[in-house]
């Protein structure tokens, strides 16, 4: 494998209250000078909860997403926090979002989204032992709560507001974990 290209300069483009946008000059190992630009998270990560009832249900939302301009059904997920540990934030969301926390956490996978433009990491993490806590959240409107038969993958992956690629990962990945147990 060559080595890393090294970045000559960096200089930010664009921010807004989410993003920075960087503009960076890379030299690789051959000498080919190109420039690239990325999106730059100003978080600590963020967290995506696949959460299993006892009655070996999943636990969805239903929530606006505006990059789509509708409703999309998900895994609850948000920001980690300032010095929070990915598991804290797990937990804390979930408490926020849909009214559990869980006694049980198991990362399933660290992920990033389109990762030649994208700095942003999302934990994947398996809830289970769930006991009723609600935290107020900071969601602009009550997010719909929907169970979903963990039997019922195929029937959730035919869902059309069931698009989110982080989700879709997540739910195989769970699948394949549970499967693994038994």
């Amino acid at each position: 494998m060559t080595s890393k290209p090294q970045i000559t300069d960096k200089k930010q483009v664009a921010k807004t209250r989410i993003f920075c946008v960087e503009e960076l000059s890379l030299e690789f190992s051959n000498g080919e000078k190109r420039i690239f630009e990325r999106m730059v998270s100003g978080r600590s990560g963020a967290v995506m909860i696949i959460a299993v009832t006892e009655k070996n249900e999943f636990i969805l939302i239903r929530e606006y997403s505006a990059g789509t301009d509708d409703y999309q059904l998900a895994f609850p997920k948000g920001l980690m926090e300032e010095g929070e540990n990915i598991m804290d934030a797990a937990n804390r969301e979930l408490k926020e979002e849909v009214g559990f926390g869980a006694n049980q956490l198991e990362p399933l996978k660290g992920m990033s989204l389109a990762p030649g433009y994208f700095s942003h990491k999302m934990n994947l993490i398996l809830a289970r032992d769930l006991y009723a806590e609600k935290l107020p959240g900071d969601e602009p409107e009550p997010l719909e709560v929907v169970y979903w038969p963990v039997t019922e993958i195929d029937s959730l992956l035919e869902q059309q507001d069931f698009t989110e690629a982080r989700s879709i990962a997540g739910l195989l990945l769970a699948e394949r974990h549970l499967k693994k147990e038994h």
